[in-house]
């Protein structure tokens, strides 16, 4: 298989030196799997340009007792203490939460709010079977509405999940962190305020008036730590671009690949918005190295019915540049 032909949302790649082989994970698609079910699968590739049929290697439906019925979104998955943790975000709409108070602009449009949020899941092996660590409850605060939790680790040795709050509780999305313990089994203390959507002055001036429900106004989406070689913190993340001023893109189409830089070099910011990477619909994207050491993002493309885009990456200091597009390995598109 090919990336065109491969269905491909939020994809995440582990670059496996001991086999030789790259791991690109997303979401459980039955048609390409073969497999029903909420969950994850693999493909495996030792090239980037030619991949084996993907397996499942986590579902749902296969864990005692636990809370979700639906999502799979943005599956990750990272070694840690001998093991590999999958992080995967699920959801389940009878399980409401309570509409928020009002906040600066108001109740966020009396959306009915449900548990969402990133679990946890460990193997052995990466390709699983991935158990959930706690079935009961999503890994971040159970009262917040959120997705796509990744691991950051800091220099002392602290891992934690960095993940997206919902713009349907906060209207202005954010992202936020909270300390993990040492076996990623749970959380520690509160959650630490990172940033809001809208610090990317570039998506618009203020909050527009009279947003239909259905269009989301500021999005905070895929968050991804990088560290660069000069020990500066990157944070790859994707939004939505407001169609003003004849700039590329629309609310309801205009998916955006941004970044932004921690002025502290820690996870706590402060945090410096840079401008779009890539647009035309395009996003969700992570950072990996190839075998031969080149710094390539893959993210999807369009939004729906999305396919897998390679790019190779520069970096200048802590600033991240697209230097080419791969279409000779994603096919173009």
């Amino acid at each position: 298989m090919r990336l065109p032909d491969m269905p491909l949302h939020d994809p995440f790649i582990v670059a496996d030196e001991q086999s030789g082989t790259y791991y690109l994970y997303t979401s459980n698609d039955q048609a390409t799997s073969g497999v029903d079910g909420v969950g994850t699968m693999v493909y495996r590739s030792h090239d980037l340009r030619d991949w084996m049929r993907p397996v499942v290697v986590f579902l749902a439906a296969e864990q005692k007792d636990i809370w979700a019925t639906d999502g799979g979104w943005a599956p990750e998955v990272h070694a840690w203490g001998g093991k590999y943790y999958l992080f995967t975000t699920l959801h389940n709409q009878d399980k409401p939460l309570p509409v928020p108070p009002p906040g600066p602009w108001g109740t966020p449009f009396q959306v009915p709010n449900h548990m969402r949020g990133t679990v946890t899941a460990v193997s052995d092996s990466l390709l699983g079977p991935f158990t959930v660590i706690d079935p009961s409850r999503p890994t971040p605060p159970e009262n917040l509405m959120t997705l796509d939790g990744t691991l950051h680790v800091d220099p002392s040795g602290q891992p934690w999940m960095v993940y997206a709050h919902e713009w349907l509780q906060t209207i202005d999305g954010t992202m936020e962190a909270i300390r993990l313990a040492p076996d990623l089994s749970g959380t520690v203390g509160a959650p630490v305020f990172l940033f809001k959507a809208s610090d990317a002055s570039w998506i618009s001036e203020q909050i527009p008036s009279g947003v239909p429900h259905q269009l989301p106004p500021y999005v905070t989406d895929g968050p991804q730590l990088y560290r660069t070689p000069d020990g500066s913190l990157l944070m790859l993340w994707s939004t939505y671009e407001k169609d003003v001023a004849g700039q590329e893109g629309s609310i309801s189409g205009g998916y955006v690949q941004t970044c932004a830089v921690s002025k502290s070099g820690t996870i706590e910011g402060p945090w410096q918005q840079c401008g779009p990477l890539v647009r035309n619909d395009s996003g969700h994207g992570m950072l990996f190295h190839t075998f031969d050491d080149r710094l390539m993002m893959v993210l999807h493309r369009p939004f729906d019915n999305a396919r897998g885009k390679l790019y190779e990456m520069q970096l200048l200091g802590h600033e991240l540049r697209v230097l080419r597009r791969r279409a000779d390995l994603d096919g173009g598109g």
